[in-house]
């Protein structure tokens, strides 16, 4: 009997050791949530500006040869 219950301390002691670092890894292991995303870009002003520049100054060309011809 004596035996016996050596080898049952000796299991939970055993059982002991192994269980306590599992949870503290799982407490304490635990990453951390992603950062944000970074901020979305700004908006390029440049093309279409540029593209109605060059509309406004089709239109006005049209404007003046068509007051030159009448």
């Amino acid at each position: 009997m004596k035996n016996n219950s050596k080898y049952i301390k000796f299991t939970f002691l055993l059982m002991f050791l192994m269980i306590i670092p599992m949870s503290i890894n799982f407490t304490f292991g635990q990453t951390l949530p992603p950062p944000p995303p970074p901020p979305q870009p700004g908006v390029p002003i440049d093309g279409g500006i540029t593209l109605l520049l060059a509309g406004l100054g089709a239109y006005g060309a049209k404007k003046i040869f068509t007051k030159k011809e009448d």
